[in-house]
């Protein structure tokens, strides 16, 4: 366990999750601060167990505190042991003794029934935060090598003219939802954004394709340490992102494009 003094006004941090309940589609996770220079205590990533189910969450290969101070540790904590969590047991929950048991995330998400609002919120969830978690590591950021780094020079014309349109993408992206760097059905490498817990892989995207990138810019994920600067967020972000799993999810979707 570690220990750490976080400077932090005494305030309550209200978190919207998504209920396993049909009938109630929100749930509210009360997560209490410490007052100035109290101890917290956080646990440890290898300790947060989902329930059983089809989905498991993806085992977060750093301490909460490894990605500091690019992302604060308290934050990530909440984050991958409240939020993701919830988002896992939702999703498992709901699909339980059906036949999308049976199919990849992938596929559920592609031949979802848009107006299923529960499905929609905890599949898009569960899928876009195992994709966030994965793709940010210690000692991280720079600047994209090999394959990918070839991409984003020709479809974007270099890294910056790519760092600045996801940067927009994720600063306009108004109130809770996503920003993302896919391949599309031409194999050409895009940015998006998409509102609350969607993606690019659900139908009637106004643009579709497989993601490789995402940024969570839902007020959970920065607001703890950024508060409303979320244009700071997403510059610390680019300092945690693994180009190296991001090259791997380009390469793989170009192998299953062709």
């Amino acid at each position: 366990m570690k220990t750490i003094k976080l400077l932090l006004p005494c305030f309550l941090v209200t978190a919207a999750l998504l209920s396993c309940n049909k009938k109630k589609l929100t749930e509210v996770v009360e997560v209490p601060l410490p007052a100035a220079e109290e101890k917290v205590t956080l646990g440890q990533p290898d300790d947060v167990k989902a329930d059983e189910g089809t989905f498991a969450m993806a085992k977060l290969p750093y301490a909460y505190d490894a990605l500091a101070p690019n992302l604060d540790a308290l934050t990530m904590e909440i984050h991958y042991s409240k939020h993701y969590l919830t988002y896992t047991n939702n999703l498992n929950r709901l699909i339980a003794g059906t036949e999308q048991e049976k199919l990849p995330i992938e596929e559920l998400i592609a031949k979802l029934d848009m107006s299923n609002a529960d499905l929609r919120n905890n599949a898009g969830g569960y899928y876009n935060h195992t994709l966030f978690f994965e793709g940010m590591a210690p000692k991280a950021g720079g600047a994209p090598k090999d394959t990918l780094a070839v991409a984003i020079n020709r479809d974007f014309g270099s890294f910056d003219n790519f760092k600045t349109a996801f940067s927009d993408a994720a600063s306009k992206q108004f109130g809770s939802g996503w920003a993302w760097l896919i391949t599309d059905r031409a194999g050409k490498l895009q940015v998006i954004s998409t509102p609350n817990q969607d993606n690019p892989l659900m139908p009637q995207m106004p643009i579709k394709g497989t993601p490789i990138l995402g940024l969570d810019v839902w007020e959970h994920a920065y607001y703890l340490n950024f508060r409303y600067k979320r244009k700071n967020y997403i510059d610390n972000f680019f300092n945690a992102i693994n180009w190296t799993k991001v090259n791997e999810r380009y390469e793989d979707a170009m192998r299953r494009k062709y």
